[in-house]
């Protein structure tokens, strides 16, 4: 497949340093600063050392990536609110020239997903987005396996800077704003950590996986969420004694998606550790799975967007 990449952070970078193993070609990438194209193929290397050492992949439009020859669209610009721009039109682009997008945003699916599935059914390109939801963990895929239908709910730990913090605050006694520097500290949390910590980064992705199940008609609107702000440390240290612990889980039911902290038993497949996730699954005939793995990080989300790759016809 010849790849086209609208953003070039983590996710783009490793999504272009991955493809060639994959079997792909990348013929262009863009970024915030410009971008590049070359239809026989981009030199990988040579173009990041260029953004390494001027800021930006290249000097070129964005336009023009997007109208390049390619096979996938690979949508990995910061996920947005509200409209979901500029990755929806991006998206709306690549369809409208019957062209794949594997999306990374998750913005499109969360906020806008209605019009993202109509566009796709009147377009020969397909829309995936197994990366939206758990990273490397195959949450979408999963549930396309079992059958929408027969998942009956969904729980998880969906965001690995919440979960860290969290597992930092029970283990070690310490307070919220001395983890989250440390978390800073460490890169595990962005300057503005509100979307994870707040829940909004988990609330997107059960919103996503609410749409997978029921067919669309949620947004971020529809659910409720609350985050870990204010969570004393003296909550962890009372559950602790109880033989419990408090995780931020993201809930699908069929009331809707609920995000907020809840308490788990210490040793509870949903009591992941640091920034791992957990997805589980509730089944009508299979019972109760459990998936798990690292859920964010560059070369772990690509390989998820390179793995829908291969998925496409």
């Amino acid at each position: 497949m010849r790849l086209a990449i609208m953003g070039a952070g983590a996710v783009g970078r490793s999504v272009a340093e991955l493809a060639p193993e994959y079997g792909h070609d990348v013929v262009g990438i863009a970024d915030s600063g410009g971008s590049v194209v070359d239809e026989n193929g981009l030199s990988i290397g040579d173009v990041f050392a260029t953004k390494d050492e001027t800021g930006t992949v290249g000097t070129a439009d964005s336009a023009a990536v997007l109208q390049a020859d390619y096979d996938v669209l690979v949508e990995a610009t910061p996920t947005t609110l509200g409209d979901a721009e500029p990755g929806f039109g991006n998206l709306v682009t690549a369809l409208d020239r019957d062209r794949h997008v594997v999306l990374a945003n998750k913005g499109p699916v969360a906020e806008r997903y209605d019009e993202v599935m109509a566009l796709a059914a009147e377009s020969a390109g397909e829309v995936r987005f197994e990366a939206t939801v758990g990273g490397a963990i195959p949450a979408i895929a999963t549930i396309e396996g079992v059958g929408p239908s027969r998942v009956t709910a969904v729980r998880g730990v969906l965001n690995g800077t919440a979960n860290f913090i969290l597992t930092r605050m029970a283990k070690e006694g310490l307070s919220y704003e001395h983890v989250l520097a440390e978390a800073q500290d460490l890169g595990v949390a962005e300057a503005d950590p509100s979307f994870d910590v707040e829940g909004t980064d988990a609330a997107l992705k059960g919103v996503i996986v609410a749409n997978v199940l029921d067919g669309g008609d949620y947004t971020l609107e529809d659910a409720t969420v609350e985050g870990i702000t204010e969570l004393p440390t003296s909550a962890l240290d009372l559950a602790a004694e109880d033989g419990r612990t408090v995780r931020l889980i993201v809930e699908v039911t069929d009331d809707g998606v609920h995000v907020g902290p809840r308490l788990v038993p210490e040793h509870d497949t949903l009591a992941v550790s640091g920034t791992m996730n957990i997805v589980q699954l509730e089944t009508e005939h299979a019972g109760r799975l459990n998936i798990s793995g690292r859920g964010a990080g560059g070369p772990e989300t690509a390989s998820a967007v390179l793995a829908d790759v291969d998925r496409l016809d």
